[in-house]
C-alpha cells in the first residue's frame, strides 16, 4: 500500500522548484570542488574542537543541486514513513481502494510542493535516513550540501565565498561528527520518530478534529499568529514524543551553531560579518515566505538554533567541554526542553552540583565550635 505517491512528489517538487543562480559552468565546477574539499577541512576542525571521537574515516560531502536535494529527501521520507505504511497496509481492507489511490496522489503533490519551497533555502544537511545499500546494510548517514543555495546565499549576503563555504561546512560537519561519534543517537532519533508516527489516531472523527485544527492553524498564521501545522495535527501522546524530539534536535542544531561560531574566528577570518548578515537573512523574507515558514515549522527550527546554542555555550563556559560531552552518554543524559531553557538544571542533574559556579569555593569552612568540657555533676 502506498500512503504517498513518491514518484509524483519528486516530479512535482522538481517541476515547481526555482532555478538556482546564474553562474558559468566553470564557477559551478569550482564551487562543487571547493565544498567537497572544505567539508574535509571542516571535519578535522570539528573533531578537534568538540573532542567527540568517531571511528569513521573522513569522507567528502555529497554536493547536489536543488532537484537532487528533493530526490534525496524523498528517499529519506520513505525510510522514515515505512512503519506507518506497514501499519496502513495491515488495515487496507478498512479503506476503499479509490480513497487510498486518490489520497496518495494528493499527498504526493503536497509533499512535492513543500520540498520545492525548502529546496531553494536549505544550505546543507546530514541525512540520517537512507535506504539500505545493495548489500543490505543500513548506511550511517550522508552529509549533503546544496551548491546553488550556498552560492546564492554568499552572493546575496556579499560575503567572502571561501569563508562562507567553510563556515557552512563547520555547522553541517558537526552533525556528521555527532551522529557518527555517538553510536546510539541515530537509532534514538529514528525510534522516537517511529513512535510519533504510530501514535497517530486513525478513527474518522479524530481525523476530522485534526483537520479542523489544521485549518485554524493556517488561519492563525496568516493573521500573524503563532499557529503551525505541527502543533495542530498531533495527539496528546504525540505531543509528549515531540517534546523529546524537539529537545534532542534543539541540542544538535544548537551544538552545530555553537561550533561553527566558536571554531570560526580561528579559521574563518570574516566570521563576524558572515554571522551578522546571515542572522538578518534568517529573520527576513516576504510576508508569504514568513507565513509558509511558520506553518511548516521552519521558524521552530530557527528558534532551536538560538536556544540550543545558548544552552551549549552556557554549559561549556561553566563546566568545560569534557563535562558538556556527558550529554552524549545516553538518552537519559540528554537535556529536556525545560533544561535547555535552564542549563543549570541539566548541570546539576547530569554533571553534578560540584560543577555549578560557586560550588568549588576555596573559602575555608567555618570551624566547628568546641563543645564545652563536661564538668562535675552538680
Amino acid at each position: 500500500m502506498q500512503v504517498i505517491d513518491w514518484d509524483l512528489a519528486v516530479a512535482t517538487g522538481t517541476r515547481l522548484v526555482r532555478p538556482g543562480p546564474q553562474v558559468s559552468r566553470e564557477e559551478a565546477r569550482r564551487a562543487v570542488a571547493d565544498l567537497r574539499q572544505l567539508s574535509r577541512v571542516a571535519e578535522g576542525h570539528v573533531r578537534e574542537f568538540t573532542r567527540i571521537d568517531t571511528e569513521t574515516a573522513p569522507v567528502a560531502a555529497t554536493v547536489v543541486d536543488r532537484p537532487g536535494w528533493i530526490k534525496a529527501n524523498v528517499e529519506g521520507f520513505r525510510v522514515v514513513l515505512e512503519p506507518l505504511t506497514q501499519r496502513m497496509a495491515a488495515r487496507k481492507e478498512q479503506t476503499p481502494a479509490i480513497v487510498t489511490a486518490v489520497g496518495s496522489r494528493i499527498t504526493g503533490v503536497e509533499v512535492g510542493a513543500v520540498l520545492a519551497f525548502l529546496a531553494s533555502r536549505v544550505l546543507g544537511q546530514y541525512e540520517l535516513f537512507l535506504p539500505p545499500d545493495p548489500s543490505g546494510r543500513q548506511p550511517a548517514g550522508r552529509l549533503t550540501l546544496v551548491a546553488p543555495n550556498i552560492v546564492h546565499a554568499e552572493q546575496e549576503l556579499d560575503v567572502n565565498p571561501r569563508d562562507f563555504r567553510l563556515w557552512v561546512c563547520l555547522h553541517e560537519e558537526t552533525h556528521r561528527v555527532q551522529f557518527t561519534g555517538v553510536p546510539w543517537l541515530r537509532e534514538y532519533v529514528r525510534s522516537q520518530m517511529t513512535e510519533f508516527l504510530l501514535a497517530s489516531d486513525m478513527d474518522l472523527s479524530t481525523l476530522l478534529d485534526r483537520l479542523r485544527s489544521a485549518a485554524d492553524a493556517v488561519a492563525d498564521a496568516v493573521r500573524g499568529g503563532e499557529g503551525n501545522l505541527i502543533d495542530a495535527i498531533q495527539t496528546p501522546e504525540q505531543k509528549e514524543i515531540l517534546d523529546r524530539l524537539t529537545a534532542v534536535m534543539t541540542l544538535v542544531e544548537g551544538h552545530g551553531d555553537y561550533v561553527m561560531d566558536a571554531v570560526g574566528p580561528s579559521v574563518v577570518p570574516t566570521v563576524a560579518d558572515i554571522r551578522a548578515k546571515f542572522q538578518h537573512r534568517r529573520e527576513g523574507g516576504s510576508r508569504l515566505d514568513r507565513t509558509v515558514r511558520k506553518l511548516l515549522g521552519v521558524d521552530l527550527k530557527m528558534k532551536q538554533y538560538a536556544e540550543g546554542s545558548t544552552f551549549v555555550r552556557t554549559v561549556v563556559e561553566q563546566v568545560g567541554m569534557d563535562d558538556f560531552n556527558k550529554v552524549w552518554t545516553s538518552p537519559e543524559t540528554l537535556p529536556t526542553q525545560d533544561e535547555i531553557s535552564d542549563p543549570a538544571r541539566w548541570i546539576a542533574r547530569v554533571v553534578g552540583s560540584k560543577a555549578l559556579p560557586g560550588a568549588n569555593s576555596t573559602a575555608p569552612a567555618p570551624e566547628k565550635p568546641e563543645e564545652p568540657e563536661e564538668g562535675p555533676a552538680a
